[in-house]
């Protein structure tokens, strides 16, 4: 009988080792009341997003004088047929978009560098240019293309939309559907493109250390991959085979107790 139950044990521990622990399923272990007064330290909440190179811009001028601003404020234009002079004007602004150099060219104005400003600073660099022009300019600039992209064992990979200038890791998360119990919740991978070159950070979310990292908030064109864990390799292709060697074990484990239950009987 001690040569069955060790068999039984050893099945048991092979479908136990198979599963995913609650502890690794879980976000933010060692968060406490302690994290917040450590984190709030260096905590600096992104509320003014910063323009880069492929970014596209609105920017609307007004001023006292609405005549005088609407040189700068250009309507979508387009012709009605190709090769046509007809033109249809749509009710809808400009977009500027910020070229390799960093600059965006503006009507009267001309080339204007933004790349590497906040929005508020290229708001107000333009009203600077503008003052000599028209009297108490006010500009208003909005960056509509901001995106960051998720991958790999989420529920719903894809883009998505940075609101209001701010995206933290979690809120991305949300956005998706929250990782699978497949992904690997200590090894995700941000890749971000800095100064023309690619970065590749390893984020772990089940630290507290994550709100402390100045990855967690997400910067345009940011990519996270969530890798599969161990599990997951017991994927559709193999489950069958899996299935067959579990299937296998427990025969041979049924026949050895059959056996060593007989012997022990006719003793």
């Amino acid at each position: 009988m001690k040569k069955a139950t060790y068999l039984v044990m050893l099945l048991s521990t092979i479908l136990l080792g198979s599963c995913v622990t609650r502890k690794n399923l879980t976000y933010f272990n060692n968060v406490d009341s302690s994290t917040a007064e450590s984190v709030n330290l260096t905590y600096e909440p992104i509320v003014d997003p910063w323009v880069q190179v492929g970014s596209v811009l609105t920017i609307t001028v007004s001023a006292l004088d609405m005549d005088a601003v609407a040189p700068y404020n250009l309507p979508v234009e387009s012709y009605l047929t190709p090769g046509s002079s007809a033109i249809s004007t749509v009710n809808s602004l400009q977009t500027y978009l910020v070229d390799e150099d960093g600059e965006i060219d503006f009507p009267l104005l001309g080339k204007i560098e933004v790349a590497g400003l906040r929005r508020t600073e290229v708001k107000n660099k333009i009203e600077n240019l503008l003052s000599n022009q028209l009297k108490d300019p006010l500009v208003n600039v909005n960056v509509i293309n901001q995106y960051v992209t998720v991958l790999g064992e989420v529920k719903n990979p894809g883009r998505y939309g940075i609101i209001n200038g701010r995206l933290t890791i979690p809120e991305l998360f949300a956005y998706a559907g929250d990782l699978t119990p497949y992904g690997k919740r200590n090894n995700v991978l941000l890749t971000r493109e800095k100064d023309g070159k690619l970065e590749f950070i390893r984020l772990n979310l089940n630290e507290d250390e994550i709100f402390k990292s100045p990855y967690f908030f997400l910067m345009p064109n940011d990519v996270l991959y969530v890798a599969p864990n161990s599990v997951r390799a017991i994927n559709s292709q193999n489950v069958s085979l899996w299935l067959s060697m579990v299937s296998t074990v427990a025969s041979a484990a049924t026949v050895i107790v059959t056996v060593i239950n007989a012997s022990n009987s006719s003793k």
